[in-house]
């Protein structure tokens, strides 16, 4: 039994052995063509990248985002871009910190105005 084991591990290493490389090579050989013509997929070089990063041609108007912006609007952009990231959070905190205190004091008025009672609907003559 023993020999008969020894002689089917035998024959399984001899045809892998004996297979010559060349028939190897052409079992991985792929027939397929690559060089035919295909439609256009991505026109971009990088797609989606036209979105992010348009092309600027010096005669487009400035984008709507931009309009109305002025010098000083411009310097403080520069200014926040080149903040750290910890900075930047301050920054942030620091507005947030503003709109909360708007945010109050406008609650305050509105209920002056109520009790001074000039937001009622009837209009007196």
């Amino acid at each position: 039994m023993a020999a008969k084991q020894n002689s089917l591990i035998n024959e399984a290493q001899t045809t892998s052995e004996d297979i010559p490389l060349t028939s190897l090579e052409e079992s991985l050989l792929s027939l397929e063509k690559l060089d035919r013509a295909s439609p256009e997929l991505w026109p971009e070089q990088i797609p989606g990248v036209s979105e992010f990063a348009p092309l600027q041609n010096p005669n487009q108007s400035p984008p709507s985002w931009n309009k109305g912006l002025t010098k000083d609007d411009y310097n403080y952009m520069q200014q926040l871009g080149s903040l750290t990231t910890s900075s930047l959070i301050m920054e942030v905190k620091k507005l947030h910190d503003l709109a909360y205190q708007l945010g109050l004091e406008e609650a305050k008025e509105m209920t002056r105005g109520k009790y001074l009672n000039i937001f009622s609907s009837r209009r007196q003559r």
